[in-house]
């Protein structure tokens, strides 16, 4: 049952307290990582295979798995598996490919003329969580996007099962991004391998993928310690669920316990107008709990959540943007007037027939996004996030003539003669 707080009674401190996930106050998430991050830079791959014995419980005999055995376990996968897997594959693929917009050109004054190009970065790492849930699905999210931006190197990284491996769906995805190994490597020694490089490990320039607090943690130090850059700190998975009485209340029990079944530190927050809607949902979770395999994992998570009463939408959407859900569904008929009012969120999710599971698996969207209140400041992964944009520029005989004066009196204004000379000079030949 989700405990319920009224908007309007929450002091500027007890919404700050609220709207605060995930916080490492007394660094014991950061000084294990740190330790783990140290150990692999070090020792490199003594290190991950120590590892994989001590978190992962398993002897590995090699760290990756090559095209051979990619190959023979993506045929154990079922024919209509593979056709959802394939599915999943093209409309993620279409909606990212159109991310891949031609740069106009713009000529600023007469002779000058400026643009920006796309260059893929060379070399980026995907981390793939494969801890309580495998995910396929985000095998998919960062592989496609990273084919179509055209990177050279792609190093993927997943922990290794039970049986020393990764699983046939991995398999069959790795097969449709034409990818021919993986890293049997998990946690934050994935993320510090990664970014140092081992013997088997390539040193990569960005690394990608969701993961628990560790792997979050690891992300943002290495970040500030290297020059491996991160898409976004993605942790733990949240959602935000904007409901009236409008909505289906069944269907919106449905997509909080969604968002909980991904682990005990997910959370799923409630926001009505309709204290009765709360009610009925609260019933419908636990009609809708004791029927999952992960029960005891969502009922964990539906613990660190809650809801809020408010007065109206509005005000929802007001505690919806100081919160920066990672996910954000409005269940309301009258969903379109709330557009302009989103300010902070990684993905949105409009109407009643929109859950968030079509997002996270195929409706085309990306489903690796910001969480933990980083939706203020960072956007989801996309094309963009595998690319650089250099930008051009080109001066004729006329562009010198029309803009060196500007240049030559705004390098003398800053006392920069230097810049000024290399315009004049230039000048004087014409």
């Amino acid at each position: 049952m989700l405990k319920t707080y009224n908007y309007n009674e929450l002091s500027d401190p007890q919404l700050k307290q609220l709207i605060t996930r995930n916080a490492d106050s007394s660094n014991e998430i950061g000084s294990v990582v740190e330790e783990i991050i140290s150990n692999v830079k070090a020792n490199g791959d003594k290190a991950l295979f120590n590892y994989a014995e001590k978190f992962d419980k398993i002897s590995l005999s090699s760290l990756f798995i090559g095209f051979e055995e990619i190959q023979e376990l993506a045929a154990q996968v079922e024919e209509h598996e593979q056709k959802a897997l394939e599915k999943a594959f093209y409309n993620i693929h279409k909606f990212h490919m159109e991310q891949l917009k031609d740069e106009a050109k713009v000529e600023t004054t007469i002779g000058v003329t400026c643009w920006r190009e796309l260059r893929p970065i060379e070399r980026v790492g995907l981390y793939v969580p494969g801890g309580s849930a495998v995910l396929p699905s985000t095998f998919l999210m960062l592989g496609i996007p990273a084919k179509i931006a055209g990177c050279k190197e792609i190093v993927v990284c997943s922990p290794p099962q039970k049986n020393g491996s990764i699983n046939s769906y991995i398999a069959y995805c790795a097969l449709l991004l034409g990818i021919k190994k993986v890293y049997l490597i998990g946690g934050a020694q994935a993320v510090a391998a990664m970014a140092y490089g081992t013997e088997s490990i390539p040193k990569v320039d960005k690394i990608f993928g969701p993961g628990n607090q560790y792997v979050t943690k690891a992300k943002t130090i290495i970040q500030s310690t290297t020059n491996t850059a991160i898409d976004m700190p993605a942790g733990p998975s949240e959602v935000l669920v904007i409901a009236d009485n409008t909505a289906n209340t069944a269907f919106v029990a449905a997509d909080l316990l969604a968002q909980a079944e991904h682990g005990a530190d997910s959370q799923a927050v409630l926001v009505s107008n309709s204290q009765q809607l709360i009610d009925e949902v609260n019933q419908q979770l636990q009609l809708q709990l004791n029927e999952l395999p992960r029960k005891e994992i969502a009922a964990k998570a539906i613990e660190n959540s809650y809801a809020i009463i408010t007065s109206d939408l509005q005000q929802a959407m007001q505690f919806s943007n100081m919160y920066a859900p990672e996910h954000l569904i409005i269940e309301t008929d009258n969903y379109e007037s709330l557009i302009p009012e989103i300010i902070n969120a990684g993905s949105v999710f409009l109407g009643h027939l929109t859950p968030e599971s079509a997002g996270d698996y195929a409706s085309g969207t990306n489903h690796t996004l910001p969480t933990s209140g980083y939706a203020r400041s960072y956007s989801g992964v996309s094309v963009d996030s595998f690319v650089k944009k250099i930008t051009f520029q080109h001066i004729s005989k006329a562009g010198i003539k029309n803009l060196g004066p500007t240049v030559e009196i705004l390098a003398e204004l800053e006392g920069l003669k230097a810049h000024a000379n290399a315009v004049t000079v230039r000048m004087r030949e014409l």
